[in-house]
């Protein structure tokens, strides 16, 4: 191994007709921490936190700087379920349809915009009335459990009403209950067993604060970490329940509004800053993801930055925060087709880290350090595929537009292709603008879709994937034009 002008590369020794490069055999050693983008509460420093007897408003006063608490206005939600196409269902307590009681043992089989309402699943028919939505006898949360739908067949059991709207089917019921739904997927029950449930209350306020902030920013929430998993209640667990109606109608407040609450599984001991101010993370002594490292081939680093043969890799820029001078801001790639230069979270993507916070074990040359940016208006960075962030409007004229025409497209073509069980598999990232502000990128297990208003809805899968990324990707090739599904 040599260290050559201060950046990392493996090889024989230079000589006056050949370059030095990275052999096809050799390995880049990568030393990291943390799991996620790091960006405003870590799960498992609020764990630590509790254990250590902070309450949950500590926790949240730690994470959120520059938050106040605040009380939902907007009580009601609209959650997408991407794994429903019709609605026909019953309640053991009766049900509401076009402002009609449904009885007990009667079910309600929607058709557009018209409800019919049979004896039991499947039975006859007794009437039917303009209705796009079947509601509980309540539509209030925390109701009791004989009042929820369920879907006749499966017996999946919804609080709040079911329906369509936008040619989905949707849960349309209380944040409250939206979130008994969400922590238990999100977070980890048992903690409240081992000290840890005040984590579970401070998950709680940040769930219902973050999607109250999506949905402010024109986003559609749906039920899978496209915006925060949701799994109803077959889900809930009775831990979970408890930390949402302690924190009923809890959420912070960020400039008078819903504060974009976004959170990460582990800080790796350092928050990254952004919106709320960075942090050290002293509860996240407990997580398994706190040290960690990773081996990663020249051959995939070249191809995965599109370089060709890798001569050499870099962290430019770092944030100075933490250990190993904190997460990379910048990386900078050369090999034989050239050098790119990325963000420390394209990085991340690129090279399937487990944070942005990694640094290259051999680099002599320290980066330069860049103090990340406080605020409402500071991004978490630049693209970070795999996250949770939407950059806020005054970064991007019209990104709003953008963003909700662009996520719209993206969804109607994941399922065109088949949703989850489709070539793409899920969703491991939200839709998000990319850095040049003209379109709207989203990765999922096995590929990504791209969107512009000139290519439209593109996907890429597999060796499609590979190549177009090895090419250069975005900075060079510009917007898919094609689909590549293998």
């Amino acid at each position: 191994m040599l260290i050559v002008g201060g950046l990392l590369t493996v090889g024989g020794p230079k000589t006056s007709t050949d370059e030095v490069t990275l052999s096809v055999g050799s390995e880049l050693t990568l030393i990291g921490h943390g799991l996620g983008h790091g960006r405003g509460l870590g799960q498992w420093g609020a764990y630590g936190y509790a254990r250590k007897g902070w309450s949950a408003a500590q926790i949240l006063r730690h994470y959120y700087g520059g938050t106040t608490a605040g009380k939902v206005d907007r009580p009601e939600i609209s959650v997408i379920l991407t794994g429903k196409n019709s609605v026909n269902v019953h309640a053991d307590a009766g049900m509401r349809v076009g402002g009609q009681m449904v009885a007990p043992g009667q079910a309600v089989s929607l058709s557009g915009a018209t409800a019919t309402i049979t004896n039991g699943c499947g039975g006859a028919v007794v009437r039917s009335v303009p209705a796009p939505f079947v509601e509980p006898i309540n539509m209030g949360p925390s109701r009791p459990g004989n009042e929820f739908l369920k879907f006749c067949g499966s017996n999946q059991v919804f609080r709040g009403a079911l329906g369509y709207a936008g040619g989905r089917v949707v849960n349309r019921l209380h944040i409250d209950d939206y979130v008994k739904g969400v922590i238990p997927k999100e977070s980890v029950p048992q903690w409240a067993d081992s000290g840890g449930a005040e984590a579970l209350k401070a998950q709680a306020v940040a769930a219902r604060t973050y999607a109250l902030a999506a949905i402010a920013g024109g986003k559609k929430i749906d039920d899978t970490q496209n915006s925060q998993v949701y799994g109803a209640v077959a889900s809930e667990d009775p831990r979970t329940n408890r930390a949402a109606d302690a924190t009923a109608g809890q959420i912070l407040l960020q400039s008078g509004k819903p504060a974009f609450t976004e959170f990460s599984s582990s800080t790796g001991g350092y928050t990254a800053g952004g919106r709320f101010p960075a942090v050290r993370d002293d509860g996240d002594a407990m997580s398994p993801n706190r040290n960690w490292t990773a081996t990663v081939s020249a051959g995939s680093a070249g191809a995965a930055f599109g370089v060709g043969a890798l001569r050499s890799l870099e962290v430019v820029e770092a944030n100075g925060l933490g250990p190993e001078n904190g997460r990379a801001i910048k990386v900078r790639a050369v090999g034989s087709g050239g050098t790119v230069e990325v963000s420390g979270e394209e990085a991340r993507t690129r090279l399937q880290l487990k944070s942005s916070w990694f640094a290259i074990k051999g680099q002599v040359a320290k980066p330069r350090i860049v103090k990340p940016p406080t605020g409402p208006d500071a991004p978490g960075g630049s693209l970070d595929l795999g996250s949770l962030l939407t950059l806020p409007d005054r970064l991007l004229p019209g990104s709003s537009q953008l963003l909700s025409v662009g996520t719209e497209a993206l969804n109607g073509k994941f399922d065109d292709l088949g949703g989850i069980t489709g070539p793409l598999g899920q969703a491991i990232g939200v839709p998000n603008l990319t850095p040049d502000g003209n379109g709207v990128v989203q990765l999922f297990q096995r590929g990504m879709m791209f969107f512009s208003t000139q290519t439209g809805a593109r996907a890429l899968v597999g060796r499609g994937l590979s190549d177009y990324l090895a090419r250069g990707g975005l900075p060079v090739l510009g917007y898919p034009k094609v689909d590549r599904l293998r």
